[in-house]
């Protein structure tokens, strides 16, 4: 199956999850330099890295190996071109985690950001075991209000994504996480616009 998420233009994308109106962009990335160094690792696996929004926090002195993952060939150009500076550390994986014969190399934390509600629990299990970190971090959008896309300009530029998006359940993560070994060590609420909020849980095995 065609993944949508290939179709959607990295500004459109950008342009309205930077609105003041969603204004989530500018939230993930201080959520991924918390992300970065809450553990003692030395490499890093995130999945859906889009344009690369958050490795301005990577010091590259610090990780050996970041991953950036994605299946738009589109925005994993633009971030590395973004982030040339960083292409001794980074390293981008243009795949559909979808797919049945999925291949990934290891890492120790593992980041997945406004993701697992395009692939599904038992997808991202898949993924966890492929990868084999020692910490996972997620975070997730909670809607109170009626639509997972944020009214704005851009909005129909994600129309097709409803045939990929799951809803999104804390207690159903967190028990899909446990069913492979990982417990809950850390958990933050931030609150957005629009009725909405992430929720950040971290996991250790």
């Amino acid at each position: 199956m065609h993944n949508p998420w290939e179709d959607i233009d990295l500004n459109d994308y950008e342009g309205h999850m930077s609105l003041d109106s969603v204004y989530q962009l500018q939230v993930l990335s201080q959520i991924m330099k918390e992300q970065f160094y809450s553990y003692d690792v030395r490499n890093i696996m995130i999945l859906g890295i889009a344009g690369g929004n958050g490795l301005e926090h990577i010091d590259k002195n610090r990780f050996t190996k970041v991953y950036g993952v994605d299946v738009n060939r589109q925005f994993l150009q633009e971030s590395r071109e973004r982030y040339c500076h960083l292409e001794d550390v980074y390293e981008t994986i243009c795949t559909d985690l979808l797919r049945d014969e999925l291949q990934l190399p290891t890492s120790e934390l593992l980041i997945a950001n406004l993701l697992v509600e395009y692939i599904g629990y038992q997808c991202f299990q898949k993924v966890v075991k492929l990868v084999g970190p020692r910490y996972i971090s997620c975070t997730i959008q909670i809607n109170t209000g009626e639509s997972f896309v944020s009214d704005s300009p851009y909005l129909h530029a994600f129309d097709n994504l409803e045939q990929v998006h799951h809803q999104m359940e804390e207690q159903a993560l967190v028990e899909s996480m446990l069913e492979i070994g990982f417990g809950v060590i850390k958990r933050t609420e931030t609150r957005l616009p629009n009725e909405k909020k992430f929720v950040t849980i971290d996991f250790v095995k």
